[in-house]
């Protein structure tokens, strides 16, 4: 009896040992898994975020809102440190760069005219009218992105940003001028600029179709100024635009 129930205890031993591992591997395994998205898998190697995206959008003020956005470009971040915060805060820190060599805003045209004061401040002298607005199109770089990603599930991950970058217009953007025609509007020193900063927020999250390829969406609000490098700074206060993109994380 005594060999018996050694040998039966040994034999349940092992088979509960043989339990146990193929029931604690597939999670021991799991922060390696290839199943694993970048923001859930445990391991010191901190991802690339590379990607492509397409961004639209619209202005928001009163003499703004006939302006439309459309632009496309590349995304490349680096996640700097691994997951902190408690709860729905747990999440990661990532710097990142934008630069859209496609950019386009398409806005009202209207008519003015150059002037200049003639023999006193009451005679003044306008060219003859001719049309400013329309289609601008530029180059935008945003080389200052900041971005808290939350782990998410294993699908979505949200992240929140603020950001800030540069653009560039083959016009001086935006269009400024009369009418009515006069000389602040329409003098020798009434232009916009072809230099515009672009500080922005936005919100937005990865969707993860594989463990390392996501698709991206995003909300963003963006103010363009000139910070007065033009005689005039007329800028669009506010705008929002939104924006759909793919990513592959290394």
């Amino acid at each position: 009896m005594t060999k018996r129930f050694r040998g039966v205890a040994r034999h349940s031993i092992w088979a509960l040992a043989l339990l146990l591992s193929a029931h604690l591997a597939p999670a021991q395994a799991l922060p390696t898994s290839p199943d694993t998205t970048p923001f859930h898998a445990n391991s010191s190697k901190l991802p690339l975020d590379l990607g492509v995206l397409v961004q639209s959008g619209v202005g928001l003020t009163e003499d703004r809102n006939s302006f439309k956005f459309l632009m496309a470009g590349v995304h490349a971040g680096k996640v700097l440190t691994g997951n902190y915060l408690p709860g729905p805060l747990h999440g990661n820190f990532e710097y990142a760069v934008e630069v859209f060599p496609f950019w386009q805003s398409y806005t009202p045209k209207f008519q003015r005219a150059q002037c200049s004061a003639t023999g006193g401040s009451d005679n003044i002298s306008c060219s003859p009218l001719y049309t400013v607005g329309g289609t601008f199109s530029g180059v935008s770089i945003t080389p200052i992105i900041l971005r808290w990603n939350f782990t998410g599930t294993r699908r979505v991950s949200p992240w929140i940003q603020g950001a800030g970058g540069v653009l560039w217009t083959n016009h001086k953007y935006p269009a400024f001028g009369g009418p009515p025609l006069n000389l602040t509007n329409d003098g020798s020193n009434s232009d916009a600029s072809v230099w515009n900063f672009t500080p922005q927020s936005g919100v937005g999250l990865h969707y993860f179709i594989s463990p390392r390829r996501s698709i991206d969406f995003s909300a963003n609000a963006v103010h363009i100024s000139s910070a007065s490098l033009g005689d005039k700074n007329p800028g669009v206060n506010a705008s929002v635009q939104f924006s759909v993109g793919y990513s592959w994380w290394k």
